[in-house]
């Protein structure tokens, strides 16, 4: 027996259900057909999401559907981290406050900047009935035994019951068993020094840390003086709860992984209480959390998904945003190789670049927080190589900030939606010194843009099912695009303005691209954002004329976002 079609995906979780949902979206015409080896519902790790996620799920029309089944409304994370017992809640809203709304909400206001916390073997359900529902075939309880496969190309799959799949794209989604990665003998490269196992189970009627609003709570993301350990309420009834250790402190210490996880989570104080009504599932799972990044995404009609692609370190939740996002890419990827609408090199290359990118900027930073923990003494701090691969000037506490929204993840195709950390972190660093802020812009009158050594390159923007590529610039391994916000003023900076010139402009720039309907208040805060990041990375100068007015300094209440815990301090 023999299938035909036009994409073949290995793997039915988040990563195969987005890249099969937006495709059918884009072009219901394509017959795609994903194969899964198990049967859903299934548990599976990597519960704590992102507020950039909504954004692929509100694109996939499928936000209502996961609204709908109650999951809590991640609102923020608390912290303790380092050698004290302190607390720190980190917000996505002002204050952590949720308005008071009835449940199932749509996605506006102040739920485009919360997240979901998600039981896995509800959600990817969701996900895989929803690309079913938009026209794939979805076979579960089938397992690809054999990739068939000719030089760097796939000429078709077996499966287990000895049929052949025959398509013109073909996508492993399989996770962590990489499978066609695998069979392609695609190599994969550590750069992380970090080898840490997870250990974790669910549990029965924990207590909620915290509960704001109807149906919101935080995360708990707790240092141990040997690891971390993560909880995450995932409805009314079930908590995960897992523990995180370095993989040299498992085997020096020679107990049972479930010894070591039960005395950690006994002796956790803030834990320790959350437990006193629950009880365990008893499905307690181990894996190794060898953070890693494929050498190649994509060859000549084949793509990688998800783990199976890289993976970094699980202490900012970023896991379901980069396959999230990686499997969007990739959707738009066989769209625009369908119409040709670009070289299928640079597609390709513009694909496997930035998700590389996104996930090795994630490993280095995640070396430096947990060597900023004191417990993984033999990593070096890489706070500057970090903010340089992201194309930023950021300190290491910068970073954390800027990483922590998850605001990276979109960097490829609007810059202008990360830049919001870089303001609001160099706050919290003072904040932290006790110290006032410093910004580049501070003072200054007059900016232009500065594009000398300089080479031209190209872009995209990933918008309605096509990608738009857009010139840009590129000096060492920083990259100004010239697109939004940001390419706007590199362009209207390449003569010199002074700030009051660059304010009227910003009106304009207002009335013309976004509409009188538009907040300038909130272009404003884009704007000074944009500015503060082009002088810090070098693609505008800035200088000060005696005899103008200068910039005041941006101004912010960072205290709403990031603060000492107010709820449970007394547990820390």
């Amino acid at each position: 027996m023999t299938i035909d079609c036009d994409v073949a995906i290995i793997g039915g979780g988040p990563g195969g259900s987005t890249v099969g949902s937006l495709l059918k979206k884009y072009n219901p015409s394509l017959k795609i057909h994903i194969f899964e080896r198990e049967v859903f519902p299934r548990d599976h790790v990597g519960e704590s999401q992102l507020p950039v996620i909504s954004k692929v799920l509100e694109e996939m029309e499928v936000w209502d559907k996961v609204e709908a089944a109650g999951f809590p409304i991640k609102i923020g994370a608390t912290y303790r981290w380092g050698r004290t017992a302190d607390l720190w809640d980190f917000e996505f809203l002002p204050d952590g406050k949720l308005n008071l709304e009835p449940r199932p909400a749509k996605y506006v206001g102040q739920r485009r900047r919360t997240a979901f916390q998600v039981d896995r073997a509800v959600y990817d359900k969701i996900l895989l009935d929803h690309a079913a529902e938009w026209g794939c075939h979805v076979h579960e309880n089938v397992a690809v035994r054999r990739v068939i496969s000719s030089n760097d190309r796939v000429d078709g799959l077996e499966l287990a019951d000895e049929t052949v799949v025959q398509a013109r794209y073909y996508l492993d989604c399989s996770g962590a068993s990489g499978f066609l990665r695998r069979s392609l003998g695609v190599d994969v490269q550590y750069p992380s020094a970090l080898h840490n196992i997870a250990i974790w189970d669910y549990w029965q009627n924990a207590e909620w840390a915290v509960s704001v609003g109807i149906g919101g709570t935080r995360i708990q993301v707790l240092s141990l003086p040997y690891g971390w350990i993560w909880f995450i309420p995932l409805g009314p009834q079930r908590t995960s709860i897992g523990l995180v250790i370095p993989a040299s402190y498992y085997k020096e210490h020679g107990k049972r992984p479930e010894e070591l996880y039960l005395e950690a989570v006994r002796s956790d104080p803030v834990v320790s209480r959350l437990l006193q009504q629950a009880a365990r599932e008893g499905k307690l799972s181990t894996t190794k959390d060898w953070s890693f990044v494929a050498d190649r995404l994509s060859g000549e009609n084949w793509f990688l998904v998800g783990d199976t692609a890289g993976f970094a370190d699980p202490i900012l939740s970023a896991g379901l945003s980069l396959t999230h996002f990686g499997a969007r890419h990739v959707a738009y990827s066989i769209l625009a190789l369908d119409r040709s609408d670009y070289q299928s090199d640079w597609i390709r290359e513009h694909y496997g670049e930035t998700q590389q990118t996104q996930i090795r900027q994630h490993i280095r930073f995640a070396e430096y927080w947990y060597t900023a923990n004191g417990v993984f003494s033999d990593l070096k701090e890489h706070a500057k190589t970090i903010a340089t691969e992201a194309g930023l000037d950021l300190s290491s506490e910068q970073a954390w900030q800027w990483l922590g929204q998850g605001g990276f993840i979109n960097r490829s195709s609007s810059t202008d939606l990360a830049l919001y950390g870089l303001l609001l972190s160099k706050e919290i660093v003072a904040s932290f010194s006790g110290d006032e802020p410093f910004f580049e812009i501070t003072g200054k009158t007059h900016f232009r843009t500065n594009l000398d050594d300089a080479v031209k390159g190209w872009t995209a923007d990933l918008k309605n099912g096509r990608i738009t590529r857009y010139r840009s610039y590129t000096r060492q391994d920083r990259t100004l695009p010239m697109i939004g916000l940001m390419g706007w003023m590199a362009r209207r900076l390449l003569s010199e303005h002074d700030i009051h010139q660059l304010a009227q402009a910003a009106y304009d720039y207002q009335a013309t691209e976004i509409g009188s309907g538009g907040s300038f208040v909130d272009l404003w805060t884009e704007f000074i954002k944009t500015l503060e990041a082009l002088v810090s990375d070098g693609w505008v100068v800035a200088r000060t004329q005696q005899d103008a007015d200068p910039m005041p300094p941006p101004r912010g209440d960072f205290s709403k976002i990031l603060h000492p815990n107010r709820d449970r301090a007394e547990l820390g």
